[in-house]
């Protein structure tokens, strides 16, 4: 009982986040509040590894974590989530088939979890449930998509400058190997364009 009403007092960002996409009533909280587990993770600790079933839809109250695959032994850095966002493998978690991603906890990480056979309470039992699914859905896919095409189409400066402006306020925290992988160049490139970029201001 002591943890329940400590999680109903700790959870307003997640409530937040959630009023960010949809209207909710006082019942609906309460129910959400039920429904998410809190939990802390350690830097480096994995919130999924390659080859296991993604159970659980992630909030990020503080830290931030990184999404890579494993490509014959070497690993691309795919996408970045930080405090305020959901994390996911959704091909994974909506089939419940086992991931090729892994998610790994770049900093100390406070993260409330929902599982898969909860989320499926939450789309039932709150009044909006199922638009919040389908608007929280489509904005992932949509951001996931745009990295996707920007990776094929865009020369590895446009990736970066759009890397700085979709995480301005993090790029001091991703180590620069990490950030080199997800523009998808090698750490001395990324050190060129930076020079290059710092030289024009």
């Amino acid at each position: 009982m002591i943890l329940n009403l400590l999680n109903f007092s700790a959870m307003e960002p997640l409530i937040n986040k959630i009023k960010s996409y949809v209207t909710l009533t006082s019942e609906d909280e309460i129910i959400i509040r039920t429904l998410f587990q809190k939990k802390e993770l350690k830097k480096g600790e994995h919130l999924l590894k390659a080859g296991n079933v993604c159970r659980h839809v992630i909030f990020i109250e503080t830290g931030l974590v990184r999404y890579y695959v494993n490509n014959d032994g070497v690993e691309e850095t795919t996408y970045f989530n930080k405090e305020n966002e959901f994390v996911c493998d959704n091909m994974s978690f909506l089939t419940q088939i086992p991931s090729y991603i892994n998610i790994q906890a770049l900093e100390d990480s406070t993260i409330w979890m929902i599982s898969y056979d909860n989320i499926q309470r939450f789309y039932k039992e709150v009044t909006t449930g199922d638009r919040f699914g389908r608007l929280a859905i489509e904005q992932v896919f949509v951001s996931a998509a745009s990295q996707n095409v920007s990776l094929y189409t865009d020369p590895p400066e446009v990736r970066y400058h759009k890397f700085l402006r979709n995480y301005p306020d993090v790029a001091q925290r991703i180590p620069q190997y990490y950030i080199a992988s997800y523009v998808g160049i090698k750490p001395q490139s990324l050190s060129r364009i930076r020079k290059r970029i710092s030289g024009k201001h």
